[in-house]
């Protein structure tokens, strides 16, 4: 069966001096899609937002873990998923188990003030988190002009 985006997966270590080669690889992957200079450092953002919680929270001090990031890159979004269980997950099949995170939620964001969280709602169009054996953020952010066209399609029906 073809998949009908592009696949793009990274691991880097558990530490805050890789995150700036995540931000590097979004503007490049933002550029290419065609996504404006503002959407892009919303994305860059968003993404670092998630992965420094990841960092921050997801290992103990001597423990060494590793973060993934994810991109599905589509014709009218780039979807991003930010997993720090350390293992390998199948992109679609988590793309397909997540649901919307309730307010209650103890996960690190929220026991943090929820900057992070709300920071990554405010840049992204659409947010999920599933907590399994990690924490799994997965963020999607629309072209532009897709939005507006599927806002439109929604609003008719």
């Amino acid at each position: 069966m073809k998949q009908g985006y592009d696949y793009i997966e990274m691991k880097i270590p558990a530490k805050p001096e890789f995150i700036g080669i995540i931000r590097l690889t979004l503007s490049g992957i933002g550029s290419r899609m065609g996504f404006t200079y503002d959407e892009i450092e919303d994305l860059k953002i968003a993404t670092s937002e998630a992965c420094t919680n990841a960092v921050q929270h997801a290992y103990k001090e001597d423990e060494k873990g590793e973060v993934k990031i994810s991109f599905g890159l589509y014709p009218d979004r780039l979807e991003v998923m930010v997993s720090d269980s350390g293992e390998s997950c199948n992109f679609d099949e988590v793309r397909q188990g997540l649901g919307p995170y309730q307010e209650g939620q103890r996960v690190e964001f929220l026991r943090e003030g929820g900057l992070g969280l709300y920071l990554i709602e405010t840049l992204m169009d659409k947010v999920n988190i599933h907590q399994n054996d990690g924490v799994t953020v997965f963020m999607t952010k629309f072209l532009e002009g897709e939005q507006v066209e599927m806002d439109a399609k929604t609003l008719s029906t």
